[in-house]
């Protein structure tokens, strides 16, 4: 494993370079080693778990003052959970720098997604270790969030909801959902919509399908309104 060659590529430096190493290091590997120094990941991915839900927990406590508990609950889970994991590990090219055993190797283990999931968690643990949590916060801020911001996670929210809960407080509140414009070729095309309140454009939103567009809008004038 090429320790330098990460922290240069993630821009963050590590004075106990075995800590980082350890956050790449699969239980195989250990067991094909015995008798040397190494420890796996997986106190590190115990950590890195609590880490990343506390502080997913509090951008969105943050970030979302109209949104209820239960919400909040189910967008965490789905930005916590394994795909999403694998997905961040996959974009930062974490499984390159995985050190396997050669069993594990040749199966295909560089690429498995629970292994992958496990090393992004340990690596938060690692860092979380070495720079404390505000550096784990700005690590989620850059590699996390945008995801988050540009709706890859909008599945699991239901904002126009959110939206008629919040109109409903106030008498004679209309919402409607307008189509303003279609773009693109019919196999790829996109949606830009504006959520209507009392005949004000309360936000507008674009997505692939009516529906995802819809919810973008919904956020907005959430985002608007808070």
């Amino acid at each position: 494993m090429n320790v330098t060659e990460l922290e240069k590529q993630l821009d963050i430096t590590f004075s106990d370079k075995n800590l980082l190493r350890q956050a790449f290091t699969h239980s195989s590997y250990v067991n094909e080693h015995r008798g040397e120094s190494f420890s796996d990941n997986e106190r590190l991915e115990f950590l890195g778990d609590a880490v990343l839900e506390l502080g997913i927990s509090q951008y969105l406590y943050r970030e979302n003052k109209n949104m209820p508990e239960g919400e909040m609950t189910k967008l965490r889970a789905s930005i916590v959970c394994e795909p999403s994991l694998v997905n961040f590990a996959r974009d930062l090219q974490f499984g390159d720098y995985i050190l396997l055993g050669k069993g594990e190797e040749q199966t295909g283990g560089r690429d498995r997604p629970a292994l992958l999931a496990d090393v992004f968690e340990a690596f938060l643990g690692a860092l979380y270790l070495e720079h404390g949590f505000d550096k784990v916060l700005a690590f989620i801020e850059e590699h996390v969030i945008p995801k988050i911001t540009t709706g890859a996670f909008s599945h699991a929210m239901d904002y126009k909801s959110q939206l008629q809960e919040l109109v409903q407080q106030y008498k004679n509140q209309t919402i409607e959902y307008k189509i303003v414009e279609e773009k693109g070729p019919s196999h790829d095309k996109e949606f830009v919509i504006q959520v209507i309140i009392k005949g004000d454009i309360a936000g507008s939103g674009v997505g692939r399908t009516k529906k995802e567009a819809e919810q973008r809008a919904a956020k907005a004038a959430l985002d608007k309104f808070s």
